[in-house]
């Protein structure tokens, strides 16, 4: 089994066709299904199956891609931690974060990451746990910065670093009829926005006092988020960092609660299997410094006050 074969394998699956995977790559499309016949033909399975749209994973392929894709990874980060080690500052690192480390982590981190590493390429990749989780097991991210939410069982395939907490408030359109609610039944009363799953929603509301809301909707923006808070009537339980960007205060307000919410913890997951580069692990620390530097001028802030 040849490393070109792994990676003509890997490429053909993530393009979705033999003629794709060849342009990729720069070579032959005869090249590329001589390489693939090899590669089935030693593991004595077939791993693609051919269709008029291109190719699918048989069930052979599936569980192949799995470990080939994870193996592949580990060779080019190996290959890249000794460019590293030789003083070249060259290579990849893939980040994922959700809405508040975009909006207050993720500008600084870059800035600080790239005066060490300016040649190295960078993918940031905004989004939630649900979508970043999976491409951080199979390493197509090396971390993931983003909240952990309460009553998730611990995942032993990623290791959680924390970095701050997270004070969690109920926010709606400045002016909203409920901000001076007598009771919590008001709120539940209402449609609730959420960047989480409806059963992590309920389990907070249900801490503030009432089962659970009539209506949530499952919003993975924060521009939409936004703009559906300031448009109508809507709630959302939020990060009270939220109220720091003026862009944000400028639209909504508290909707102050009998009972504080729980604080949830923001931090970095990494693999617990995998072995970051040096350039990864700077990013890493990166994420972590700018975190807690923003987490300790937000107590000054505060005992000033």
């Amino acid at each position: 089994m040849r490393l070109t074969q792994i990676r003509d394998f890997l490429t053909v699956v993530e393009t979705g066709s033999i003629t794709a995977a060849a342009r990729a790559l720069g070579v032959s499309q005869p090249g590329i299904t001589k390489s693939i016949g090899g590669l089935e033909a030693e593991l004595a399975v077939a791993l693609l199956q051919r269709t008029p749209r291109g190719v699918t994973l048989t069930r052979f392929g599936r569980s192949f891609y799995a470990r080939a894709r994870a193996a592949h990874s580990e060779l080019d980060k190996a290959q890249q931690e000794l460019l590293q080690m030789k003083g070249l500052r060259t290579g990849k690192v893939a980040v994922g974060f959700g809405p508040w480390a975009a909006a207050l982590i993720l500008p600084d981190a870059v800035l600080r990451f790239r005066q060490r590493y300016p040649d190295v390429e960078l993918r940031l990749l905004e989004g939630f746990g649900h979508a970043l989780f999976p491409l951080l097991r199979n390493e197509a991210l090396d971390m993931v910065m983003a909240l952990r939410l309460p009553g998730h069982s611990k995942d032993p395939a990623l290791r959680f670093r924390p970095v701050f907490h997270n004070e969690q408030i109920v926010v709606g359109r400045r002016g909203h009829p409920l901000t001076r609610a007598q009771s919590v039944i008001e709120l539940a009363s209402t449609t609730w926005l959420s960047f989480e799953p409806r059963a992590a929603v309920d389990q907070v509301l249900n801490d503030l006092g009432f089962a659970a809301a009539r209506q949530v909707i499952l919003c993975e923006s924060l521009n939409v988020m936004l703009g559906l808070l300031s448009d109508s009537d809507m709630l959302a339980m939020v990060s009270r960092r939220l109220l720091a960007l003026p862009w944000a205060r400028n639209v909504i307000e508290e909707i102050p609660t009998a009972k504080r919410m729980p604080s949830l913890t923001t931090g970095v997951y990494t693999s617990a299997s995998a072995l970051l580069t040096p350039a990864a692990a700077y990013m890493a620390k990166m994420l972590m410094e700018t975190g807690r530097e923003l987490s300790a001028r937000r107590r000054d802030s505060a005992d000033v006050k």
